[in-house]
């Protein structure tokens, strides 16, 4: 009877093995696919200050799409994620910021009383907080009130944060290199009450 059994035996044994060997194969495969995902199509970041508000607040979070640059130019109004080097006492840091792009390459850029100018035409913002926009003092409108005209360098961009008094964006640091975006923010994905395109 032990004969007649091991056969079985052995036949459970190949069928445990695999169907063990093809879950190792999928979950495989489904972490190369999420991990080939997050690095070249798509990521999610957390906002973590006030820059962008009433656009993105503190603690949501966005959808970035890293394939978008690859496919087309960076458009005026769009939102990115870019990297900002900084070096202090030696040491570079990498931060992800998010804000708005103002100006693309060969664009000219001033700002007049909190209006902000491209090509010499004040842009239209209805993403700007009307509260923040009713302030007298424009220092607390947008922090910088006036700024010379300035040409964006080619293959650079012009960067503010829609929330103007706590951005800390293109109006201190310049203009940022195109290389430097991540990709383009394009949907709110948390809090559930907040999901929306951007």
């Amino acid at each position: 009877m032990s004969e007649a059994t091991s056969p079985e035996i052995q036949a459970q044994k190949h069928g445990a093995a695999r169907v063990l060997r093809d879950w190792i194969v999928v979950i495989i495969v489904a972490l190369g696919a999420a991990l080939f995902v997050r690095v070249y199509v798509l990521q999610q970041f957390y906002i973590s200050g006030p820059s962008m508000e009433s656009t993105l607040f503190q603690n949501n979070r966005v959808l970035v799409n890293k394939l978008s640059y690859r496919l087309h130019d960076v458009h005026r109004g769009d939102v990115v994620v870019f990297d900002r080097v900084t070096t202090s006492d030696g040491t570079v840091a990498h931060d992800d910021l998010i804000k708005r792009v103002i100006a693309v390459g060969k664009d000219s850029v001033e700002i007049k009383n909190c209006v902000v100018f491209v090509n010499r035409k004040a842009v239209v913002e209805p993403y700007l907080d009307r509260d923040v926009l009713a302030l007298v003092d424009p220092s607390d409108r947008c922090r910088v009130a006036n700024m010379p005209i300035l040409t964006v360098p080619d293959h650079q961009l012009f960067v503010i944060g829609d929330n103007r008094p706590e951005s800390f964006d293109s109006r201190s640091f310049g203009s940022i290199s195109e290389d430097l975006v991540v990709g383009r923010a394009f949907a709110i994905v948390w809090p559930i009450s907040r999901i929306s395109g951007l």
